[in-house]
């Protein structure tokens, strides 16, 4: 180079750079060469003939050769230079730029030897020499599943690894897979059977079929828990359909006694505040269903249900405050 390309600083720049890479390079041989031997090492113990011996001790030689002539290399292409101005010629430039290039390109393939190396020590297996190792016993639930044993794993070990946990290429077991067509086939059956054929009632079918049977259970259960009513879980009854239903069955039965509008006769008038048993709906609706024979009431639990008898007392208690013509002196005491 000219004493002006020397004196340029992108020259000290491209000759640091170059130091710097050649350093690298000098690094990374030694580590290819430390694998390479313990691969060779290795090797010797595990292979029986002469002739793969020579065959790889010629490899690993020439790419010892090749670590030191890189480093060698390395070292001669390394040359200081004094910062300072000056122009570049274009000799100079490519020289720098070759270098460079050839430094990047040793340094790719040591990376790939290492790679390499660091490879082979990985998937090869630790037995020693002249030692059979045992098989593994291997239990009917490992057969069940297809497992694979521990000393297979190398062969289905994959190249992912997570935080050092290794993923292994293990396939699902076979009742697992089988299990998963039988969904399929289901799946292709109800399909048909539901949706083509119409052998069997649709999604939408099969929901009016369950409205339909729960409508009936709800009838059925609300029929006996009518008659299951007593003075204890009793309710007033508010609705115009069981208020018609008592009123039909106090004017046709109750009325001998009490009058067609509740204002007394024979027994107490039912439209005041006063009351000789309680004028409670729980009270109205034991009078009626026990009676009370002391007083002429006799009891009609053999007459109506509890409903019937649930419906007339709260057609009684409806009548509080009517005020009918000819109404019965007060009975009894002043409800609260």
């Amino acid at each position: 180079m000219h004493s002006s390309s020397i004196n340029n600083p992108f020259v000290t720049l491209m000759v640091i750079i170059i130091a710097l890479l050649a350093l690298i390079i000098f690094m990374m041989g030694q580590l290819v060469i430390g694998a390479a031997g313990l691969y060779f090492e290795k090797w010797k113990k595990e292979k029986e003939t002469e002739d793969n011996k020579n065959s790889l001790a010629k490899v690993i030689t020439t790419i010892v050769l090749l670590l030191l002539s890189t480093q060698v290399f390395s070292q001669a292409v390394v040359s200081p230079a004094p910062a300072g101005g000056g122009s570049l010629s274009q000799t100079a430039y490519y020289l720098l730029s070759g270098t460079i290039g050839i430094e990047l390109l040793i340094v790719a393939v040591l990376l790939y030897m290492l790679w390499v190396f660091t490879s082979i020590q990985k998937k090869s297996k630790a037995v020693p020499v002249g030692i059979i190792p045992e098989k593994p016993a291997v239990t009917w639930w490992d057969r069940f599943n297809k497992f694979r044993p521990i000393t297979e794993e190398a062969d289905i070990q994959l190249d992912h690894n997570y935080d050092g946990i290794k993923e292994l290429d293990n396939r699902l077991p076979p009742w697992w897979l089988y299990c998963f067509y039988g969904t399929i086939i289901f799946a292709c059956v109800y399909l048909y059977m539901h949706e083509v054929s119409h052998s069997a009632p649709s999604g939408v079918e099969e929901y009016q079929i369950a409205v339909a049977k729960a409508a009936v259970e709800k009838e059925a259960y609300l029929k006996k828990a009518a008659n299951n009513i007593d003075e204890t879980t009793v309710k007033l009854l508010t609705d115009e359909t069981n208020l018609a239903a008592g009123k039909q069955v106090f004017q046709s039965t109750c009325f001998a006694c009490h009058g067609k509008q509740g204002e007394g006769g024979v027994g107490p008038n039912l439209t005041d505040d006063y009351w000789l048993h309680g004028g409670g709906i729980a009270d109205v609706f034991k009078t009626i269903k026990y009676g009370w024979a002391d007083k002429g009431m006799k009891s009609w639990k053999d007459d109506f249900s509890p409903m019937q008898i649930a419906q007339i007392a709260s057609y009684v208690k409806s009548l509080h405050g009517t005020n009918p013509p000819n109404a019965k002196p007060p009975q009894g005491t002043l409800a609260k």
